[in-house]
């Protein structure tokens, strides 16, 4: 990842003059408009002119003492799924260009406004948020971080918003993660990724995929970054999260379907960062969790992805159904075929299987696992559809583990210099952010070494 700031260096380089926030906006716009970068793609709208504005008032509160808080005046992108007052929100698709502007700002962007960072733009995503490779045909996909020249996905469905970060368009960026599109587009993009649990921050003015999943989340360069924006989504407090130490740390790695099929470099990777772990002293357990067999069965039919976004689109895919990409209607479809006894089924199902999981995980800090079985694939490779469904579902695999099970995440960049983007995840309980972040903010170091 190109050596960009953090958002703490980039407040104390605030706090004592040493930069502006318009002069991180105006870095921001310039990288966004650089006709080699990937910003024409990252990007499906730039508010240059309220970007600039937010910053100038925000130097001017600064200047007085009366910043609404220390990251005031940076600048983050929001991905095109959440309302922006004054602005159509059109979450990846052209079905929506004839929506009114919203009317107010969605919850999250609203609290992101209220601590002082300046909206840059709205990113790029899968539309409608139904995949997790990244790759959209109506805006365009932007290309991935490893191997440009190549073409490889960026991840989805928060490809833009990864991009954004990654390329220094934006130093954070707001996501979501219905089945790891905030962890997806991290791992394959070097950056850190985070699901927290759903309760905590409100899905309020955010186009769904599925309410029962959704959960809104950061993207970031670092575990400090992202616990600093999940904070501020969440409305909580922002206190640097306390770096555990990694002797000590008891991590359960399931062999029940996460180390199933892994791409060879994710293989290697992976275990490299386990050794490391265990030879500054955590401990880890192989452990067997039959309860993850149930998931595969729950989504047979579509699962809850399916049954509830059919019901949000029935009406729309009856009409402009021509102009969806047909990858995504496809599955929202599957949702048509859904009985009320299976969607009944489904939440007495999943309500038994967070119990079960939750009752293993108890003796334990986290589970550990690879974010994905695969690394990025290139662009040219998934023209078959065919090959599309085997990369997404591989991509979302290990990922959907977590939302099923009511849980939190973070994806952490687990590659050396010079090697294809892995993701290490570390996963818990519903509830269990808090540690997660410490335990994350504890190995981000040692996982590369």
């Amino acid at each position: 990842m190109p050596n960009h700031p953090t958002l703490a260096t980039l407040a104390a380089d605030l706090d004592s003059g040493r930069t502006t926030s318009r002069k991180l906006v105006e870095e921001c716009l310039a990288r966004i408009a650089d006709p080699a970068g990937e910003g024409r793609r990252a990007f499906v709208h730039v508010d240059k002119g309220a970007a600039l504005a937010a910053a100038e008032a925000m130097d001017g509160l600064r200047k007085v003492n009366a910043a609404p808080s220390r990251y005031a005046g940076i600048p983050i992108s929001i991905k095109d799924l959440f309302d922006i007052k004054g602005q159509v929100t059109r979450a990846g698709s052209r079905a929506l260009d004839d929506s009114p502007p919203a009317e107010h700002d969605a919850a999250t962007v609203a609290r992101l406004r209220a601590a002082g960072f300046v909206l840059i733009g709205r990113t790029n995503m899968t539309e409608f948020a139904y995949s997790g490779i990244g790759i959209n045909p109506h805006f365009g996909t932007p290309k991935g971080g490893w191997n440009r020249a190549a073409g490889h996905v960026p991840g989805g469905s928060s490809s833009g918003a990864a991009v954004s970060v990654l390329d220094g368009m934006a130093h954070g960026a707001l996501g979501t993660d219905t089945g790891g599109s905030c962890r997806i587009p991290a791992a394959y993009n070097g950056i850190v990724g985070y699901k927290p649990t759903q309760r905590r921050v409100p899905l309020d003015g955010a186009v769904p995929l599925s309410f029962s999943l959704d959960s809104i989340g950061p993207l970031a360069r670092s575990v400090g970054c992202c616990a600093v924006l999940d904070a501020v989504l969440a409305n909580e407090p922002i206190v640097a999260p306390r770096p555990r130490p990694v002797q000590g740390m008891r991590l359960a790695l399931p062999t029940t379907i996460a180390l199933d099929d892994l791409d060879a470099e994710v293989a290697a990777t992976f275990e490299r960062a386990l050794k490391s772990l265990s030879s500054h002293g955590a401990f880890i357990e192989r452990i067997e969790m039959a309860e993850l067999h149930d998931i595969g069965p729950m989504n047979a039919k579509g699962g809850f992805a399916a049954a509830e976004s059919f019901a949000w689109h029935r009406y729309l895919i009856t009409s402009k159904g021509q102009v969806y990409d047909p990858r995504v209607a496809v599955r929202i479809m599957r949702g048509e075929a859904q009985s009320a006894a299976d969607y009944i089924d489904l939440i007495n199902e999943r309500r038994s299987l967070i119990a079960r999981v939750n009752a293993r995980l108890a003796p334990y800090d986290a589970l550990v696992l690879p974010t994905t079985a695969n690394t990025p694939p290139r662009i040219a490779d998934l023209a078959d559809d065919k090959a599309f469904t085997t990369a997404n579902l591989r991509s979302l695999r290990n990922c959907t583990l977590i939302n099923m099970i009511d849980g939190c995440a973070i994806s952490l960049p687990a590659h050396r210099e010079g090697e294809m983007p892995v993701g290490l995840m570390l996963a818990g309980a519903g509830g269990s952010d808090r540690r997660i972040f410490e335990l994350a903010a504890g190995m981000e170091a040692v996982i590369r070494v």
